[in-house]
């Protein structure tokens, strides 16, 4: 760029000196500049700094900041003007089929970017958009030109193109052949055109909608039902669409249904879309359905005119308030729906359930925000499976494929209950599952499941699927919308005749599809096979085909003609008593969004009785019916209502079923199906979840020891109330019974027998002793010693009584401490005697000092030193923690035991190991002194009894330990009774003996044995 502009002194010495001038003359006040977008900007940038006034007389660059176009002047029309024109330029001559070639600039690719889809939103289609070669170098000359001839290249194949009629290509600047650039020439006011050839796609009148019913009025109730059976290939632009049709699967088309929305606003027999020329057939509602997809198209058409639409079929999901607002649902509120079926399920313990849901916004919905809330309530989902959508004729193989997959894991499943949450249409690819295993050559159960079916489905079929039984439905439970016979329907059905019916488009079609028929067309098919005569009853076609009763459906559609009906005479009455001067139907039709207001708040009784209202969503108040299908021998079949949903019933009785009523299918000879994961687990077991399997797929495993389940699939066990304990089944609790040894039992009366006897023994031994108490034996023996020794036996025999019976606070406080301090004496007796003996024969040597201990105050003070230590050691127990009667709940099972607990257990052990100390010191001494040299020496037989006496007591831990309930107490008496029993049989039978049977030995002489 040449900066010379800016600087004066360039001007007259040729010297340039950016951003300086040196005098004040030929100064710059203003820049015009042009034609080119891009080189205004290279000099805007420049400008800007010095805010020079620009004026572009060229093309508009794209200033990119607000600062920049404050300077810049256009001295050329608003560009959205020529972009504006070029569209009206296109569209008046309906040039729709246009090729663009724009320059490599800003403006270029801002026109490509955001102008050209605005074309396209109009209905102009590009056949090439290309970029025009940029200006290059000398040096890129070549490749330029071969940029050139490829651009070049494009035009004769976009004129090749197959199109009616053929024509050349129009430039819009020259004439010849030319397209459309971004570099055109358009003067102010009007555009330079020379070739006003017409080059487009042929654009005639849509196709027709071949099945329509008419009757002329002034205010008509619209109503656009689904074409179950129309399916159209492909749409492709070289051609005209295509328009026959196909009786065997279906389709429903977005394009259809905005055609027939159309239609219904139209003058009738002329289709010009938001226009209408006369005042009569006005719209004053409009009835659609059964799919909720197919609504959501006719509710993009009709809430622009605000009129009222009532949905007889599935609820469509309304994303926008605004658009619910005209929507009035001829179909109880979903959420009753969905309640009834988990109830459905957890009513029959359907706990393992497939699901099939079709591809659309409401499937998607269940799937997504319903069935989870069934999984809280523990039903688990063998498969959930997505149901292929319909398609073209030229992807059916594909759809094929993807229903025979879907079979595949059908037959596969263990699941016997599959939810077919479906559309209306869904039913005819359901019929096809009981003869896809024919062609698979697998074999199929499909005649074991139970089929669930939501109230927007209904039973049709096509002409090919009457081959087929209907033993597949048969034993289904669906739900459905409550409706009743309404009187006459039957005979309106009959006098319908196609001869009748100028203006019904559908009858014919159906007649030849029902009676197997064909309407002659011309003379030449007059003597065909099988016309139609238009006379057949209808009453003669199956009921597989054709129902005479009416269906819910049908029911829906006639409340909602009824419900219009009131809300139109409500309006009228209101125009009326407030004196409109609308006046007339016609006045009212300029404010039809008023029926809103009448049709929220309709309320009556119809020929049947029903109450028809809505609630403040405009959603039908009303309940859902339970269903049994039931097929029969001659191709028919029969809806059998089994049960309910009442939402206006009390709480708790809101779902009903009868479960007798119910017909199974067949292969369950009239029992309930089971469908489960695994088998319940029954009373006496609980659930246990198995690894990456769903958590209604478990193992049964036995309840723990000291718990129950008493109800299948019990999730835990629980344990009993502390005075029950669970039956071997574990199943139920039971009470348990209170234990403790008593005198009257078997082992009660073998203990009492046991230790009377040894008390009357120990008795007769010291009447024995007492009577020979001057013979040399006994006085050998220490007397005194030998009395006390078998007192305390006696007394210690005498105390295994207290363990016996009932515990009560005065046993319990005597057993224990009653049984240390005895046998505490006894053993220090023992312990007396031994060391009297051992300081009696140390006595006998000459000049021993021991004589003087030998004699009774030793006795007794070794036995009253080693009793008080027994006493203290007990007093100290019963003044800290004494013992009392307790229950013990938990040690023996199905069993209180009534014992008495020690209080502590450290002063329990204390006593026995003071005992046991006592034991091992008198063990000792008597194995040191067993060798001593007396006839009568006792040391050898208080060995052996002290032997026999810690061999019990050592035994005694760990069998008192081991051992539980009253048990313990018998192992304690019992230790009690053997050790004692070996005091007295060891020490005092030899002698009883020979006092008793050998009276001779008792003899002074005796006494001594000296060594020879």
């Amino acid at each position: 760029m040449d900066l010379s502009c800016l600087n004066g002194t360039s001007l007259h010495k040729g010297k340039i000196i950016p951003n300086y001038k040196c005098d004040l003359q030929d100064n710059i006040v203003a820049v015009v500049g042009g034609p080119n977008s891009h080189i205004w900007q290279y000099i805007a940038n420049i400008m800007f700094n010095y805010k020079i006034p620009q004026l572009v007389y060229g093309s508009v660059p794209v200033v990119n900041h607000e600062t920049e176009a404050a300077f810049m002047h256009q001295m050329f029309p608003k560009s959205d003007h020529q972009d504006k024109g070029l569209l009206k330029l296109l569209l008046h001559f309906r040039w729709t089929w246009v090729g663009v070639i724009y320059v490599l600039l800003d403006s270029g690719e801002w026109f490509v970017q955001n102008v050209l889809p605005t074309f396209t939103q109009e209905g102009i289609c590009f056949a090439f958009i290309e970029v025009m070669p940029k200006e290059v170098y000398v040096s890129d000359l070549p490749e330029m030109v071969d940029l050139w001839i490829d651009l070049v290249k494009v035009l004769p194949e976009c004129a090749e193109r197959p199109m009616e009629p053929s024509v050349g290509l129009p430039w819009l600047q020259n004439t010849g052949k030319s397209v459309i650039a971004n570099n055109f020439r358009f003067r102010n006011h009007n555009p330079e055109v020379h070739d006003a050839s017409v080059a487009k796609c042929v654009i005639g009148e849509p196709a027709p909608i071949h099945f329509k019913y008419y009757q002329s009025g002034d205010l008509l109730i619209g109503g656009i039902i689904s074409q179950i059976y129309m399916i159209s290939d492909t749409t492709e632009f070289e051609g005209h669409p295509a328009q026959r049709l196909v009786d065997d699967f279906i389709y429903f088309m977005a394009r259809w249904t905005y055609l027939a929305s159309m239609e219904l606003l139209s003058t009738k027999g002329r289709f010009i879309p938001n226009y209408k020329c006369d005042l009569q057939d006005n719209i004053v509602a409009v009835v659609g359905g059964p799919n909720s997809h197919i609504w959501q198209y006719i509710a993009n058409i009709m809430f622009n005119y605000k009129i009222p639409q009532l949905v007889y079929g599935s609820i469509p999901v309304v994303n926008h308030e605004t658009e619910a607002a005209f929507m009035h649902r001829m179909f109880p509120k979903s959420d009753h729906q969905d309640k009834g079926l988990l109830k459905l399920l957890l009513h029959f313990q359907w706990t393992w359930v497939g699901v099939i849901y079709v591809a659309i916004d409401s499937g998607e919905w269940f799937v997504q925000n319903v069935l989870p809330t069934f999984t809280q309530e523990g039903i688990c989902f063998a498969f959930i499976e997505v149901m292929p959508k319909e398609v073209y004729m030229s992807d059916l193989p594909e759809m094929v494929d993807l229903w025979l997959d879907l079979f595949k894991v059908l037959i596969k499943s263990t699941a016997t209950v599959v939810l077919l949450y479906g559309e209306i249409q869904s039913i005819l690819f359901l019929r096809v599952f009981p003869s896809a295993n024919a062609y698979e050559g697998t074999p199929s159960n499909t005649k074991g499941k139970v089929w669930i079916m939501p109230a927007q489905m209904d039973f049709i079929k096509i002409p090919i699927q009457s081959i087929f039984n209907e033993d597949f439905i048969h034993g289904t439970v669906s739900f459905a919308v409550p409706s009743r016979e309404v009187k006459e329907f039957q005979k309106f059905l009959q006098i319908r005749k196609p001869a009748l019916e100028k203006e019904d488009g559908f009858i014919k079609i159906f007649w030849e599809q029902a009676f197997d028929c064909f309407f002659p067309k011309s003379d030449k098919d007059s003597g065909a096979r099988n016309p139609c005569s238009g006379e057949e009853k209808m009453e003669t076609i199956p009921m597989s085909t054709f129902e005479m009763s009416i269906t819910a459906h049908s029911y829906s559609v006639y409340n909602a003609v009824y419900a219009v009906a009131h809300a139109l005479q409500s309006l009228h009455l209101s125009q009326i008593r407030y004196n409109s001067r609308a006046g007339g139907w016609r006045g009212k039709l300029q404010q039809v969004w008023q029926l809103h207001h009448y049709l929220r708040r309709v309320s009556f009784n119809n020929s049947v009785g029903d109450e028809i209202s809505f609630d403040s969503k405009g959603e039908w108040v009303a309940g859902f019916d339970i269903l049994n299908w039931i097929t029969l021998s001659n191709q028919s079949f029969l809806r059998v209502k089994v049960g309910g949903i009442d939402p206006k019933a009390p709480t708790g009785k809101e779902f009903t079923i009868e479960e007798d009523a119910i017909v199974w299918p067949s292969v369950y000879n009239q029992s309930q199906p089971l469908s489960r994961c695994k088998p319940p687990c029954l009373p006496g077991y609980h659930k246990n979840k198995l690894e990456g399997e769903p958590f209604c797929c478990y193992e049964c495993l036995p309840c723990p020891q000291g718990k129950f389940s008493d109800q299948n699939d019990m999730a835990n066990c629980f344990p009993c109330a502390e005075d029950h304990y669970p039956n071997h089944n574990k199943d139920v609790c039971i009470p348990k019974v209170y234990s403790f040894l008593s005198y009257k039992e078997p082992l009660g009366i073998a203990l009492t027998t046991v230790t009377l006897s040894f008390s009357f023994i120990t008795a007769l031994i010291l009447r024995i002793f007492i009577k020979h108490q001057d013979t040399p034996i006994v006085k050998a023996n220490n007397r005194s010693l030998t009395y006390a020794l078998l007192i305390s036996l006696l007394l210690c025999f005498l105390c295994a009584l207290l363990f016996l019976g009932q515990p009560k606070a005065a046993s319990c406080l005597l057993r224990q401490t009653a049984f240390g301090i005895i046998f505490s004496v006894a053993v220090s007796c023992v312990l007396a005697k031994t060391i009297i003996v051992v300081l009696a024969f140390m006595a006998t040597k000459p000049g021993s000092r021991m004589r003087k201990w030998v004699g009774n105050k030793l006795a007794t003070f070794i036995v009253l030193s080693c009793s008080s230590v027994q006493v203290i050691i007990c007093t100290v127990w019963l003044a800290t923690s004494p013992p009392f009667p307790d229950l013990d709940m938990h040690s023996v099972t199905g069993t209180i035991v009534e014992e008495c607990n020690e209080g502590s257990t450290l002063m329990f052990y204390c006593v026995l190991g003071f005992l046991g100390l006592l034991s091992v010191i008198s063990f000792t001494v008597a194995f040191l002194a067993r060798k001593l040299p007396d006839s009568f020496n006792e040391a050898k037989f208080i060995t052996f009894s002290m032997l026999v006496f810690c061999s019990v007591w050592l035994s005694f831990v760990p069998s008192y330990l081991s051992t539980k309930g009253k048990y313990m107490v018998a192992v304690e008496i019992f230790s009690i009774l053997a050790s004692g029993a070996g005091l007295l049989i060891c020490i005092f039978a030899p002698k009883c003996f020979i006092i008793v049977l050998r009276p001779e030995l008792n003899e002074r002489g005796l006494l001594i044995r000296r060594k020879d």
